[in-house]
């Protein structure tokens, strides 16, 4: 699945590095134990924002595990969620 969520992100956004942040959140997102995991993907502008969001609120070990420093080293900025069930990441259209 995680693969369909690559090819889903390079399909719709020109940005390089968007496929491998999607990937890195839904797998953070995944490996906490979640039976499903919510993509969304917004633009505006030059900006792209990548949330993913589980049903439950999630624990510190998966908003900074390994993925995050991938996530943290491609995106201009990024986050937990504010309900903390999700991680999101937001890129420009260039790097």
């Amino acid at each position: 699945m995680a693969r369909h969520v690559r090819l889903w992100v390079a399909g719709r956004v020109k940005n390089p590095d968007a496929p491998t942040v999607a990937h890195e959140l839904y797998v953070a997102i995944l490996s906490s134990g979640a039976p499903a995991v919510e993509m969304t993907l917004s633009t505006a502008g030059p900006r792209i924002r990548i949330t993913a969001l589980g049903p439950a609120p999630l624990e510190v070990v998966y908003s900074h595990g390994p993925g995050w420093q991938i996530i943290t080293g491609l995106a201009h900025t990024s986050g937990l969620t504010t309900d903390e069930c999700g991680l999101w990441a937001q890129l420009g259209t260039s790097r």
